[in-house]
């Protein structure tokens, strides 16, 4: 059996530090999470201190306000106000657009208004499932709520989507839709990174390589790590 590859502390922390990267360039990942995520005045706060050229913060105000409307069930709110901003984010998302009106069966269901949502059912989102034969997948999970009347007894494929989850994963959804038709990234630069990152690694104890494992609560390299799962994350497209 061959050696173990090992890559110490030293050698590792050397090779970060002939990475070059620039003061100005951490300054624009950091003020490009807090647009995305966004944190308005902390952005602008952040811009002016960093002496960073301005961008479009008003649009974050509008998103946070649609994306709060979704997280709290207020599904029809989310829609009109992403209308006011501009109509086209749903008339050219199909897909988006069924998705937040499953969101707003979810809540007719939730809150026990079984004949309305019957109503929406047939009248909004059964003409769409005659198109697209994974919209009606989608309806007859979401219509299975009404079968079970206690949500334990429910599957947890039908039971999660009362969760705060499906919330977040729609708020989500309709967040990027938004974001794409400002022309920026659906997720924060940041967020990638930190993904390549655990690919990286990944690939590391992949090859049965000992080294620094970045411990990302204290920002520190703790030891040699190798990681013990078998399955590696892909990194995403930055």
């Amino acid at each position: 059996q061959p050696a173990k590859r090992e890559i110490s502390k030293v050698d590792w922390e050397r090779r970060l530090n002939e990475v070059h990267i620039t003061k100005h360039d951490l300054n624009l990942l950091i003020r490009d999470y807090l647009v995305i995520e966004g944190f308005k005045t902390a952005a602008e706060e952040f811009a002016t201190e960093a002496g960073l050229s301005p961008t479009d913060y008003e649009s974050i105000e509008s998103r946070m306000n649609i994306r709060d409307a979704v997280q709290r069930g207020d599904v029809e709110e989310a829609i009109e106000r992403t209308n006011d901003l501009n109509p086209e984010i749903l008339d050219k998302n199909p897909s988006l657009y069924f998705h937040l009106q499953q969101q707003r069966l979810i809540e007719h269901i939730r809150h026990g208004r079984v004949l309305e949502a019957l109503t929406f059912a047939q009248s909004e989102l059964a003409p769409r499932g005659e198109e697209k034969p994974e919209f009606l997948a989608e309806l007859e999970r979401t219509m299975a709520l009404l079968a079970f009347d206690t949500l334990p007894t429910a599957p947890s494929e039908i039971s999660e989507l009362l969760s705060p989850t499906q919330r977040l994963r729609t708020a989500g959804e309709l967040n990027a839709a938004i974001l794409e038709s400002l022309s920026q990234s659906k997720e924060a630069k940041l967020t990638g990174v930190v993904r390549l990152m655990v690919w990286g690694e990944s690939m590391l104890a992949r090859e049965d390589v000992e080294f620094p494992k970045l411990d990302l609560q204290t920002g520190l390299t703790v030891g040699r790590a190798r990681d013990e799962t078998s399955e590696v994350p892909q990194p995403m497209e930055m």
